[in-house]
């Protein structure tokens, strides 16, 4: 089974999250006209916990990628958001308990755009395309078990991402 990364835009994508960039959400100009301000672009959720800022450098996988195992965050939500204007790939999943190989969808993200992941949608781990790929997360921390993986079954099809 071959999964075909199609563009990110905010319709399609909403199912899964928010997807993060300018010209998005509310314009408004602050700071005395010096600054654009792109107004409530996503919905962090840290529920009974608390923020976390991190970076992640990402490295890419070898093509075409092999998707054997997704990931999810119960607890709160997610976000990536490219630091220096890389593409990267995303394979997404609605929230549920398991996966269904035909539930997969696949973006291309081009740099400069992030998404967040709502709470307890399945993603796969990051997918950089070049080496050295920093990413500003944002993700909940605090009390509670909030990482799930989903391993594909040895009897499901090979799934790659070209």
């Amino acid at each position: 089974m071959e999964l075909i990364a199609v563009p990110l835009t905010p319709e399609a994508f909403a199912p899964y999250g928010d997807v993060i960039a300018p010209g998005l959400g509310e314009r408004m100009a602050i700071n005395e006209g010096t600054t654009e301000r792109f107004h409530d672009l996503a919905k962090v959720d840290v529920t009974g916990g608390y923020t976390l800022v991190n970076i992640f450098r990402g490295q890419p996988r070898p093509r075409p990628i092999a998707i054997r195992m997704m990931e999810r965050h119960p607890l709160g939500s997610q976000a990536f958001v490219p630091m220096r204007g890389q593409d990267y790939l995303i394979v997404v999943a609605r929230a549920g308990k398991t996966i269904e190989p035909g539930e997969l969808h696949a973006f291309s993200a081009e740099g400069g755009v992030g998404v967040n992941y709502h709470a307890g949608t399945w993603h796969h781990p990051l997918l950089a395309l070049e080496s050295n790929s920093d990413f500003l997360v944002i993700d909940r921390g605090g009390p509670g078990d909030n990482l799930d993986e989903f391993w594909f079954p040895d009897n499901w099809p090979a799934i790659s991402l070209r």
